[in-house]
């Protein structure tokens, strides 16, 4: 029986699971990136340990959560936390990687999950953040941002800065007492980028199959970097793996239906 290709979100989640390497301590969040983590565990990474924002440490295998507040993410975890205690887990170095999404991007990694509009008692649309978000940006070795790529999306400007990724760039970052690296990837429906060593802007890493630069920066508000040389194209999900995915960890398709339910 032939195997339909990846649509793009479970495109997405597998190139989260690849950043994922075997043995690390994971902080996830809900959506894609809790799929991703799933997906890491159940294929090239069986030991990493799964932190949920909630408090659940490495439940047993189950259903696919909804959220991170899902009892399932708790289920016979050899331990759960409260989330202050969960957050402090990130502040003494306990957290080698954490998975974020957000509203609103912008080109330095700053993460906006509290408004849309600039008048802050007045916005067009108030969202759930903060939440976590600040804490594990601030506090995490590395973060990896997880986001679907339009100019809404990704704008110049963030309406308000909810988590600081490299703040203003350079070294801005370090200078305001931050701890760990920052974001160190972003991965959407078009590619994966980084940040550029010096300036700490977003730069294209590889793109997705069929994605080209120009349709990259079409859906970036932002002068993306383009390194010199050709751009790799970025791996697609083996047939096994998407059985995996799609069989074995998002069977109710509540995160990986495209277009999204």
């Amino acid at each position: 029986m032939s195997v339909a290709p990846a649509n793009p979100l479970e495109m997405l989640a597998y190139v989260v699971s690849k950043n994922i390497q075997d043995k690390q301590i994971v902080y996830v969040g809900t959506g894609l990136p809790m799929v991703g983590a799933i997906l890491a565990k159940k294929t090239h990474a069986p030991n990493i340990t799964l932190v949920y924002e909630s408090g659940g440490q490495d439940p047993i295998e189950g259903s696919m959560p909804w959220s991170v507040a899902d009892p399932v993410t708790w289920r016979k975890s050899p331990i759960t936390m409260e989330m202050p205690l969960s957050f402090a887990q990130a502040a003494n170095g306990y957290v080698d990687v954490a998975f974020q999404g957000a509203a609103q991007i912008d080109m330095y990694g700053n993460l906006n999950t509290h408004i849309i509009g600039n008048d802050f008692l007045n916005p067009k649309a108030r969202l759930t953040g903060s939440g976590g978000g600040n804490d594990l940006i601030s506090l995490t070795e590395n973060t990896i941002i997880v986001g679907l790529q339009t100019p809404e999306k990704f704008p110049v400007k963030l309406d308000f800065i909810t988590s600081p990724g490299h703040l203003y760039g350079g070294n801005s970052r370090k200078e305001a007492g931050l701890l760990g690296n920052g974001p160190v990837a972003v991965i959407t429906q078009l590619g994966v980028y980084d940040f550029e060593p010096v300036t700490k802007r977003m730069r294209i890493k590889s793109l997705h199959p069929g994605i080209t630069i120009e349709i990259a920066q079409a859906c970036t508000g932002f002068e993306l970097l383009v390194p010199e040389g050709e751009i790799p194209v970025t791996e697609t999900p083996p047939l096994d793996v998407l059985e995996i995915l799609r069989n074995e960890v998002d069977t109710q398709k509540m995160f990986i239906s495209f277009p999204p339910q």
